[in-house]
Formats: C-alpha cells, structure tokens, sequence
C-alpha cells in the first residue's frame, strides 16, 4: 500500500511547510483509517528532516521517486523511506531503514540488538538487518521485481547515532554488507550511497508497478526452498500421506476465484499432519502458488523454518510461515493457497483484544485454496475454536466446495496406533476396550518413574543420542523465572527437585534447542511437534480416585490462561464446565504422551494416579497380573 508518494521536489517542498509530520499522519488516516501516536509524529518531524537534507543534492534528480511508510504488499511491514529512479541501467530502489536511536547493546541473537524502552532494555532487529529483510521480501514475493530486474537496495541512517562498537560491531557484518548503515556523521556517504543508484528520476512510477506487481515466491527461492526439504528423512512421505499430498496439490493448482476449494483433512497424534503441511507449501511455491503455512501458536512455525532456512540466513521464508490472526485485513482471493496446520487451536477471535472477525473465516476468504490439518481431540484452551462442522459451515457460505481425507499411517510411537487406544482408554477419555499393555510392550517403550530427578535423568541421557528427548509437565506451576530469571519454577520440595520452565531466549524454537534440555516444556511449546522420547511430570491437576481418573481445575497455575474463565462457567453453565475442563485438562496430558514417537516416562504427582497407571500397565490379555 502506497501512503505517501512524491517525487523529490514535492516533499522538498512539503518539507518546507513545517508540517510533514501532519502531512504524513493524514494520509496514513486516509489509507488506513488509523491515528498516529505523538511519539510517531515526533519521529516524523526529525527523521524527514534529515533526510531532506541527504537528498539536497543537484545530482539526485528532482524527480526521483519518494515513498514513506510504505506498506509491503501482504505483510503487515512498513518500510520507513524509499527513493526510486534509474542508473542508467537498470531502474532501482533504496530503501531507507530510519531510527532515532543513539544507544543500543550487543547480543548474542543473530541480528538483534537491545534498546532502551520504558526504562528497560528490550531485544529489536539490528537497522541493517530490518531493511536487508524488507528488500529480502520484495525480491523473493514479487513478480514485477524479478521480471523486470528491479533492484532493490537497502540501508539503514541512524542521524542521532555516535560511533561505536555496537551497531559496526562484526558480529553483524552480514547484515551491515547487504544494506550498510550509516550514523550521526555519515550524511555526506549516505547521499553518495545514494547518488549511485539515483543518477536518473523515476520515468515509470516504480513503487506503483511494485505494489501492484503479482505476489508469488521467486523461482530462486522457490528452488532453494525445494533442494532444502530434498532427501530430508524428515520430510518422507509414506502411505495415504502421499495420498493426501496430491490431493491438495490438484485440489490448489485448479482452484481459483470462481472454484474455491477447501480441503478438511483429519488425523491424531503422529499421522504426519505436519509433514504433509510442510511437503505441500515448498512444492506449491515452487510451482509458482503463493503458498502460506499457518498456525495459531508460534512454536510449530518456529521449528519448521529452523529446519528449512540453510546458512544463508534466508529470512525471507518467514513471510512463509505467518499467524492465523495474519488475514484479518487481507483482500479476498489474495492468496493462492493457506495450509493450516494444528487447525484445532484456531480461535474465534484473534489476540488479547479479540480483533477481526473469524479467523476460520478470514482464512477461507483469503485464500482460494484452503487445507485445514485438524485433530479434534487436541483442544486444550477454552479459546480453542475450530472443528469440522465450523470450517464446514464458512467454506458453504464462502460457496466454495468442500472435500474430507483422513489420514491413518501411525509413524510416531514407533508405529504403535494400540499406544494411543490404550492411552485413551487409561485416560478415560473414552472407552477404546484397549486394557492390556501387552501388544504395545515391544514396539514402545513406556514406564512410570518414583521421582522427576530420575526422568530427568533418563531424558538426559536419552537426548545425548540426537538431541530428540524432552521433559514437559502439566501447566501447574507459576512462571516465576520469567519475572525474576534467577527462580525456578517446577518445585516439587519431597523430592528436592526444581528447574524452570523454557527459557524465552530460545523462543518458540525450545523442542529443537540443544540448549534446553535443562528446562521444561509446556502444552504451547510442544504440541504438533515430536521427538523421540519425551518426559511428562503429570500435576495435582490430574489425580485417581478409586479407580476414577479425575481433575482438579484448582491446581492449574495462575499464569495458565487455558481454562480462564472456568469458575463463571461453574456458577453460570456448571455441568458445561466440568465437561469442558475434563476435555481440556485431559486432552492436554493426551497430547504431552504423545510427543515421544519411540517412548514416554512418566512421573505422577499424586500417589493414586501413579499406582494406577502403574496397574494399567501390568493388565494383561488374559486378565491376570504380571509379577
């Protein structure tokens, strides 16, 4: 989207009324409907002017192109300061990354710096790296751009900025050669930086053709994309995987405005649900569909672009792999085709502010292909919204055709689909007849522990073969660590036993982190993802009492927002709220035992429900006791 565009001479001339910050303000009121904060305008009013004085230079021609705030088409960035011409040679952009700051510290985060914010110091991209990601993105997702070999260049002015050893430092030198940055002192190399792209004006309206150039992955990161996921055991698909493969690869090459499709495919734990979503969004891309990989929670994502990006950094992948509260302003049809995975965990509304509309819907109207990866059984948050019948019900209004797969190949808990039976049938989530543990005792390794010092201990060692163990717990404990970094969180005091829960530093990426082994993953952390083994301490929230597997809402953690809300629900609907409670509470333990596609150990902390499990185990087929 276009907010601001003149050439140099009108925002010279608009530079002079004194008034560009209001005059920026009320076109981005005009375009977008919303107000802009003081601080904003205040950011305006100095940084322009600066910039102004850059360009005051008779060989930058009067009629080069100036765009501010512009909007890159479909993504919610903003690029600060564009100038568009020619060198004679090619037509070109330079984007211009502006910050105000005059301090920032050095992290050990690839491309993020720390500044000041409100008293405290808060991680943010380096300028170089915002404004080389921004080109990234034009570059990989614009047809114009590759067509017509536009070049697009970044760097970043920081006007306020002293010379340090911080925003030069080599530690961002990758970033700092893509799209140079430029501090207090610079304006003179700034302009020259400039002047070298900028020899004639901008003959054709550049940033029009840009923004309304056709969004599609280029055919260089589309290959790239494609020999990443090449050979990757990974990613093999087998049995009705492949199946439901081509299926939405037919379904999404022939869908369009006037035949819109919308493919529901349901599966439990370890089905593959994932790899399909994965296999599906690199071929579809590389087939020239703007393709987006969507979840509600960002720990899915995280995980599978770590997997994907190679060492050449590439960022812009992440404009693949987007929130499901993305398309809440998104033009109808703008999207090729959105795969939603975990669509289980789809809300109504999106975020603390319930914005939007309906995410289920949102996603149908954008997309003329939609693929829902869905297990019903995995809701564990009363905000969890999305079933079958839902996505049903938006795909007829949106008049488009509805279609059903199934998947059924068991590939995690080591080919065991008698696992998961049993494990229902244990849970009394329902009645699967799967008593005995027999069949399952030699293809999956499952065990009850006396202590969480000892699972921890078998996790540890487990994870020293590939780094694919992990211990997780029930949401029961408060999230102290994250308040005061120095406290632990999981104290269980008879056994002497504490850790915390996973740290912030290794965001959304903790279940592959070689670094996390000592700490604790949650519900949010884990869910769609696998590893081989995995550790599960199981709360006060799930007990046993003779022979009844109960719950108990009131031990969950103050900090768990998943069952917020349950006691208004007691007084108000009180047989609604148990039953929803029981669900969520059960099938977030359910979900927890089947991360380990090879085992699970489990530590209880109530008495009753170990000796249970404990007995469930030992059930054989014939009814009688093994000793």
């Amino acid at each position: 989207m276009i907010v601001y565009q003149e050439d140099k001479q009108g925002f010279g001339n608009d530079l002079l009324t004194n008034d560009i910050e209001n005059i920026i303000a009320r076109q981005i009121k005009l375009k977008t409907g919303k107000s802009v904060a003081p601080n904003e305008l205040k950011s305006y009013k100095n940084s322009l002017v600066y910039m102004g004085m850059v360009l005051n230079d008779h060989d930058i021609p009067n009629d080069c192109g100036i765009s501010i705030e512009y909007h890159l088409p479909q993504t919610s960035k903003r690029a600060d300061f564009i100038i568009t011409g020619s060198d004679g040679d090619k037509e070109n952009v330079v984007i211009v990354e502006l910050k105000q700051w005059s301090e920032a510290h050095l992290t050990e985060k690839d491309g993020i710096v720390e500044t000041q914010f409100k008293g405290n110091r808060v991680p943010t991209s380096h300028p170089s790296y915002q404004a080389w990601s921004y080109a990234a993105l034009l570059q990989s997702f614009n047809a114009t751009i590759e067509e017509e070999s536009i070049v697009v260049q970044p760097c970043a002015y920081l006007h306020n900025y002293e010379q340090d050893d911080v925003i030069t430092n080599e530690f961002y030198s990758y970033y700092i050669e893509k799209a140079p940055v430029f501090l207090k002192k610079d304006a003179i190399k700034l302009r020259e930086f400039i002047k070298k792209f900028m020899k004639y004006g901008d003959k054709t309206n550049i940033i029009a053709k840009i923004d309304n150039g056709k969004i599609r992955p280029s055919k260089s990161l589309a290959d790239s994309l494609k020999s990443l996921i090449k050979g990757n055991k990974e990613f093999i698909m087998i049995d009705d995987q492949k199946v439901t493969y081509e299926t939405a690869l037919h379904l999404a090459q022939h869908s369009n405005e006037k035949n819109k499709n919308v493919l529901i495919v349901e599966g439990g734990p370890g089905t593959g649900k994932s790899v399909v979503a994965i296999n599906l969004l690199v071929e579809l891309n590389h087939r020239g569909l703007m393709t987006q990989y969507v979840t509600k929670t960002l720990a899915p994502r995280s995980v599978y672009f770590d997997k994907l990006r190679d060492v050449k950094r590439m960022t812009e992948l992440r404009n693949l792999f987007v929130g499901s509260g993305t398309f809440m302003q998104a033009p109808q049809n703008a999207i090729s085709t959105l795969i939603v995975d975990e669509a289980h965990r789809l809300t109504e509304k999106t975020g603390f502010l319930r914005q939007g509309d309906n995410q289920v819907k949102e996603i149908i109207n954008t997309a003329t292909c939609s693929i829902f990866f869905i297990d019903e059984d995995q809701r564990v948050h009363f905000d969890d919204y999305a079933d079958i019948q839902i996505i049903e019900e938006f795909a007829i209004a949106a008049d488009a055709k509805v279609h059903r797969l199934t998947l059924s190949s068991q590939f995690r808990c080591n080919g065991s689909d008698g696992y998961l039976a049993w494990l229902d049938d244990v849970l009394q989530i329902r009645n699967t007849a799967n008593e005995s543990f027999d069949s399952i005792r030699f293809a999956y390794d499952f065990k009850i522990v006396d202590s969480p010092a000892a699972l921890y201990n078998i996790i540890a060692e487990k994870n020293k073969i590939n780094n694919k163990a992990r211990l997780v717990a029930g949401y029961c404990w408060d999230w102290n660590s994250k308040r005061k970094s120095s406290e632990y969180d999981i104290i269980i005091p008879e056994h002497n036993f504490r850790m915390k829960w996973n740290f912030m530093a290794y965001e959304s990426a903790w279940i592959i982190d070689p670094r996390s082994i000592d700490q604790v993953g949650c519900i949010h952390t884990c869910q769609g993802l696998d590893v081989d083994y995995i550790g599960v301490i199981i709360g006060k929230d799930l007990i046993a009492r003779e022979g009844q597997v109960l719950v108990d809402p009131s031990k969950r953690s103050k900090d768990d927002k998943s069952i917020s809300g349950y006691k208004k629900m007691l007084k108000e609907h009180p047989e609604k709220a148990k039953k929803l409670v029981r669900t969520i509470i059960k099938n977030t333990y359910r979900t927890l035992m089947t991360r380990g596609m090879k085992g699970c150990y489990i530590y209880c902390e109530d008495k009753e429900l170990e000796n249970y499990l404990k007995d469930r185990l030992n059930i054989s087929i014939t009814g009688g006791n093994e000793i």
